[in-house]
């Protein structure tokens, strides 16, 4: 009987627990749409959407974005050329090749990268990054190169870690029946460990994309935050995220209605991404 009434409570708890959790997601969409439509009504989808003037403080003002679109691609898209590979690659080396002895290090060293608030990942970028690639490429040094750099480096411990995870959860079979067929140890985890972990390879990528497109106070700090057209990945550039922080601390009116607006084409993009994931998952998995 006692047992019987701790299954029901906790199967309340849980049920309550999802339910917080689905009731902040439709609260969340709730409050982007409804204070974020009313001013991409007024500014106009096109004009907003693929307008190259962001001028706020002009009479009349513009709201285009398309310049903060194009610059957190690019961003984005760099930070997965350079973090993809090296946070695959590593979290391969940590699940089956590293020795025990070096495990013990290196495991609390990305941990550890995983808890290093954005604003100290700015800090570096800001003292190491910026002078870095002012010194070898020339410009300012703030850059789409250096934000892509130093969001690379920002999303590896997400990816490192559920890759580890999904590396380590596939069995042992899969590896012994390769070595039995006579292939090499590394070739049995490349061809035949990888590919029975690709679903949460492909799901760590995914939260690390999701990861970069959202970050805003490091990129704020070496991405030079120029509301224009990129036109060279050493010139700098605005995303989405930078554009809502820097300005809504002053904003009102039309110009507070249309970063909210920014807000609600960057969550349709964090929708975009899992849409296609799940769809993509449901199709190769």
């Amino acid at each position: 009987m006692k047992r019987k009434f701790l299954d029901k409570f906790m199967e309340i708890i849980f049920f309550i627990s999802a339910c917080v959790s689905i009731i902040s997601v439709i609260l969340i969409c709730y409050f982007m749409f409804a204070n974020g439509i009313p001013g991409i009504k007024k500014i106009g989808v096109f004009n907003f959407l693929f307008g190259l003037d962001w001028s706020p403080s002009n009479i009349p003002p513009s709201f285009g974005i398309f310049p903060m679109i194009v610059g957190s691609i690019y961003v984005t898209f760099g930070a997965i050329i350079i973090g993809v590979p090296i946070g695959v690659l590593t979290a391969i080396y940590l699940a089956k090749f590293c020795s025990p002895r070096l495990y013990k290090y290196l495991k609390p060293a990305v941990n550890l990268m995983a808890g290093i608030p954005s604003i100290i990942y700015g800090f570096f970028g800001l003292v190491v990054l910026v002078p870095l690639i002012r010194n070898i490429f020339g410009g300012t040094g703030s850059s789409i190169l250096t934000a892509s750099i130093l969001l690379g480096i920002m999303i590896l411990p997400t990816i490192i870690g559920l890759s580890e995870s999904a590396i380590r959860a596939v069995p042992n079979s899969y590896y012994e029946g390769a070595v039995a067929l006579g292939a090499t140890h590394e070739y049995s985890i490349v061809f035949a460990m990888l590919p029975a972990a690709k679903s949460g390879i492909l799901s760590s990528i995914v939260l690390g994309i999701g990861r970069a497109i959202g970050e805003t106070m490091a990129v704020i700090m070496v991405a030079g935050n120029q509301a224009r057209m990129p036109n060279g990945i050493l010139k700098g550039v605005r995303t989405l995220t930078a554009n809502i922080v820097i300005e809504m601390g002053y904003a009102a009116d039309l110009h507070r209605e249309a970063l909210i607006a920014t807000g609600v084409v960057l969550f349709v993009f964090i929708l975009i991404i899992n849409g296609l994931f799940s769809i993509l998952k449901r199709k190769v998995f």
